[in-house]
């Protein structure tokens, strides 16, 4: 086909971004997309003939690509790649989420959000005030829709990497994995004197933070003194009003995205 335009890439964030493993590029230089995505391509999208979207593999490499052909039989469409860009929507700091488990579909909110946000990956903790209870046999269907969650929200923000929502986990295997990040970060609506911006601020070259959020009733004293027990662990205020935990997980996520990242 006819030259093409490149774009800036910053004008490009408003198209969609689609996932691949590196076995769906073929050696003549085009990519295949099948099974889901392909029916949201052909029969949600109606993407045309020549038209372009952003499509990433599982090595976070990020390619732009034409619109070349519908494969019916095989269920397939195919594109041909435009342009690779070294171009990255991704933080440069990593940053997982340990949510409390709270009830209805405020998790799926915090998935959502945290996902547009940079989230690198979230972890369901169930706590002594979590209300919510999920049994094994119901857990893997949430995992699925957790996951399909944030498959689609990393769609949506155009990022290059899909962040996993884990199996649901406890306080007890969460302290034991404290050591592997820089700073842990723990809004407690009983800390008053020491705010988030003082704990970034002397984290300066932090590559690795937690947050870790209380369930809707907050955390148990029993478990404030387990995990201040690290010196990793900063209890902090987020302000004087007291946030939601779904607020305070995206609020959280924001300010260290605000203080690293842009």
């Amino acid at each position: 086909h006819d030259a093409l335009p490149i774009l800036n890439p910053y004008e490009r964030n408003s198209m969609q971004t689609f996932y691949i493993s590196t076995n769906q590029i073929t050696k003549n230089n085009t990519i295949y997309i099948d099974g889901d995505d392909y029916n949201h391509i052909k029969n949600v999208l109606r993407l045309k003939i020549n038209e372009k979207i952003w499509i990433c593999d599982n090595n976070q490499k990020r390619y732009y690509v034409n619109l070349e052909k519908y494969d019916i039989e095989q269920s397939r469409v195919y594109f041909s790649i435009i342009e690779k860009t070294d171009f990255t929507t991704e933080p440069i700091i990593n940053i997982d989420l340990y949510q409390g488990l709270p009830k209805g579909e405020k998790f799926e909110i915090i998935i959502q959000k945290a996902t547009e946000l940079g989230i690198n990956e979230i972890f369901p903790v169930c706590m002594n005030r979590t209300i919510v209870k999920i049994d094994s046999d119901s857990e893997q269907k949430k995992l699925e829709r957790w996951n399909k969650i944030a498959k689609e929200a990393s769609k949506q923000s155009g990022r290059q990497k899909i962040p996993i929502v884990s199996r649901i986990t406890n306080l007890k295997n969460f302290i034991e994995n404290i050591e592997k990040y820089d700073i842990v970060l723990l809004p407690f609506e009983n800390e008053h004197s020491v705010s988030i911006k003082t704990i970034l601020d002397s984290n300066s070259k932090a590559k690795n933070i937690a947050i870790i959020i209380g369930p809707e009733g907050g955390f148990s004293d029993e478990e404030i003194t387990q995990l201040t027990q690290n010196p990793n662990v900063k209890l902090c205020t987020l302000g004087s009003r007291i946030l939601r935990t779904e607020t305070a997980a995206i609020a959280t996520i924001s300010m260290i995205i605000y203080k690293f990242d842009l």
